[in-house]
């Protein structure tokens, strides 16, 4: 059994859902996408995790050039 070793805030159910939707707003820059995977009935909240910083906004950066 693999397990995620996720320990801290990360490992609640709100830290896990907020990863979820930073790594999606990465990988798919699609806030539409986004917004119904997480269940937002506003775009305004969706799109708090389409404004990547730091690591996360290295990586988008990078994912221009692939």
């Amino acid at each position: 059994m693999l397990q995620a070793d996720i320990k801290g805030a990360q490992a609640t159910a709100k830290g896990l859902r907020h990863g979820f939707g930073v790594n999606a707003s990465i990988k798919t820059r699609n806030p539409r996408l986004i917004q119904k995977w997480l269940g937002h009935t506003s775009i305004e909240n969706t799109m708090i995790y389409m404004d990547a910083i730091g690591q996360e906004e290295r990586e988008t950066a990078l994912k221009m050039w692939e």
